[in-house]
């Protein structure tokens, strides 16, 4: 598993907006505050550690806005977990930024928790090849494809920020279908 500082490309340009809501202490009512490195909430007051709970896709939002805004969208998104790594996640759209350096790992982790419990790969919409979206980040247009991979999703990816966009549902359909890469036991 990839150290939460080998995904310094998005967070290190997405550092705290001041704008931004935080959360406070459950126990003492400080503000809390999120650490480059951590996967959660840490109070320096009485050192109350908040894990963050997770949603229906197993996302951990942090409760933290970044500085940059969702390509989809535009409102804030916001510092995530998931799987043990650093995300940008849009509350709105459902949408996570994701480092490329960490892309492929997550997949392998999230697809290796699945147990074999595939899903069937749907037929992508062709439209969404058509859609022009902007890399939070360089504010350039994002390359729009086809993943190379299982599954069978449209993502965007900028190169030079080295981010993909993924829609809502996109990462888990990804490592929910066969990978045909993979040679399986006879009869499987």
């Amino acid at each position: 598993m990839p150290s939460l500082q080998t995904q310094s490309s998005v967070l290190n340009a997405a550092k705290l907006s001041n704008s931004g809501h935080s959360m406070n202490c459950p126990n003492c009512g400080a503000a809390m505050r999120l650490r480059d490195d951590d996967e959660s909430l840490n109070c320096d007051y009485c050192k109350t550690v908040q894990l963050p709970q997770r949603n229906k896709d197993g996302v951990g939002i942090l409760g933290e806005t970044s500085g940059l805004s969702c390509p989809v969208c535009a409102v804030p998104l916001e510092h995530a977990i998931i799987d043990h790594r650093r995300v940008l996640y849009c509350t709105h759209c459902c949408g996570s930024l994701i480092p490329m350096s960490i892309f492929v790992s997550l997949i392998d982790d999230l697809r290796a928790q699945q147990g074999g419990a595939f899903e069937t790969p749907r037929a992508p919409d062709p439209q969404r090849l058509r859609r022009i979206i902007h890399c939070p980040q360089c504010k350039q247009s994002m390359d729009t494809h086809y993943y190379g991979g299982a599954g069978n999703v449209v993502i965007d990816d900028c190169s030079r920020c080295e981010l993909n966009w993924l829609d809502s549902g996109e990462l888990l359909h990804i490592a929910r279908a066969p990978d045909p890469s993979v040679e399986h036991a006879p009869g499987w």
